[in-house]
């Protein structure tokens, strides 16, 4: 057995639902973002830079493009000989046929065979929607140093939005005291990132107990967090000052993709010492025409910009045509804006084509719209 062997688990079944039509084919984790990436790169990085070379990916909405990209091991650098990528899916019970994960914890608990089989001392629990930079490895030094049963990262967040998450509570030693899912009343602003280290003995153990519960949500945060808790056992938290953002709204998405353009904001997608792995398509680089004009820009590879792009995020395969203005947008993979359109605030989804001439979005508002090919097609009517 390999000594402080940590084993990483990515949730990603998520259904998305708050991303409406960007994930009503594809699970939320391979949405693309930031031209060529896709959100799970983000985890499946994380992983490799940390020197965790064994992950297991738990897929469950829509998961046949999700599974098939994740096990491309080599793309992250997790191929090795004692390690790779692993899909797993919600096990076949006799009773019922074909199951489904009833919850985060319940997802992990289904596979424990593979956890034990890997010989698993800890094991660190993350979400495939996040976008972040993290090194596993420091926080598990910290989650061995504290003596803890289960250490779980937190970072700080304006007290005013603390009621959005759920929000721990912790002495001077930044051991946990309390955990409350959004409460109205916050007692501190350190919030839970979703990233969690368990012992994997004594998580095992409990994930066998909550399983027989039928009155469980069958939940980390709202099952096994306060049951640990209860029971008097150490729980860390472990203060992350990075960059972190949950993209599980098309506000927060695009916000995300804003972020590549703000000098200092951490997201920084050039870091060769702390690398985004992604598939690499293999696409020539982007075309500039004569009338282009750019300001503040993040533009990818294979898109073709003829009009003017203003402090816009630019996908694989988009094109912006002559005399057309985009403004504050994100134009995701293959994109067409027809000439003489107008975009302001927008997020157009995959593939859409904006016609000539049409106009989209506002300057003014606090949304950001979501252009797909039906929002298209109405304006067209």
């Amino acid at each position: 057995m390999k000594q402080n062997n940590i084993i990483a688990m990515i949730l990603a079944g998520g259904r998305g639902s708050r991303l409406f039509d960007l994930t009503k084919k594809v699970a939320k984790p391979v949405v693309h973002f930031g031209g060529k990436y896709r959100v799970i790169d983000f985890a499946l990085s994380n992983c490799a830079n940390s020197n965790i070379p064994t992950v297991g990916v738990l897929v469950q909405y829509e998961s046949i493009l999700l599974s098939s990209y994740v096990a491309k091991s080599s793309t992250w650098g997790l191929n090795q000989k004692d390690g790779g990528v692993y899909v797993l899916s919600p096990r076949e019970k006799d009773e019922s046929g074909l199951g489904s994960y009833r919850g985060t914890a319940d997802a992990i608990y289904q596979n424990r065979d593979f956890l034990d089989q890997e010989e698993a001392d800890y094991v660190v629990i993350l979400s495939g929607d996040h976008i972040y930079k993290m090194d596993y490895q420091k926080m598990l030094k910290a989650h061995i140093e504290a003596n803890a049963e289960a250490t779980i990262a937190v970072i700080e967040v304006p007290m005013k939005e603390a009621s959005r998450f759920g929000i721990l509570n912790t002495d001077e030693d930044d051991m946990i005291t309390g955990f409350e899912e959004k409460p109205a009343v916050p007692k501190s602003n350190l919030a839970s990132m979703g990233v969690y280290i368990f012992n994997y003995k004594t998580l095992r153990k409990y994930l066998k107990d909550d399983a027989k519960n039928p009155d469980s949500s069958h939940d980390f945060g709202k099952n096994i967090i306060p049951a640990y808790l209860n029971d008097g056992l150490r729980l860390k938290a472990y203060r992350f000052k990075g960059y972190w953002k949950d993209v599980g709204t098309v506000t927060s998405l695009w916000e995300a993709n804003m972020d590549l353009l703000k000098e200092g904001s951490g997201l920084d997608l050039f870091d060769s010492e702390w690398k985004i792995y992604t598939e690499d398509l293999g696409i020539v680089p982007q075309c500039f025409g004569e009338k282009a004009k750019v300001n503040g820009a993040f533009i990818t590879q294979g898109s073709i910009i003829d009009g003017e792009v203003d402090h816009s995020v630019i996908f694989t395969g988009a094109e912006v045509r002559e005399g057309a203005k985009v403004k504050d947008c994100v134009l995701m993979n293959d994109v067409v804006i027809g000439k003489n359109a107008k975009l302001n605030r927008c997020l157009v989804m995959d593939g859409v084509k904006v016609p000539d001439g049409m106009t989209l979005g506002k300057k003014d508002s606090e949304e950001v719209l979501l252009v797909t090919k039906a929002v298209v097609d109405k304006e067209v009517k």
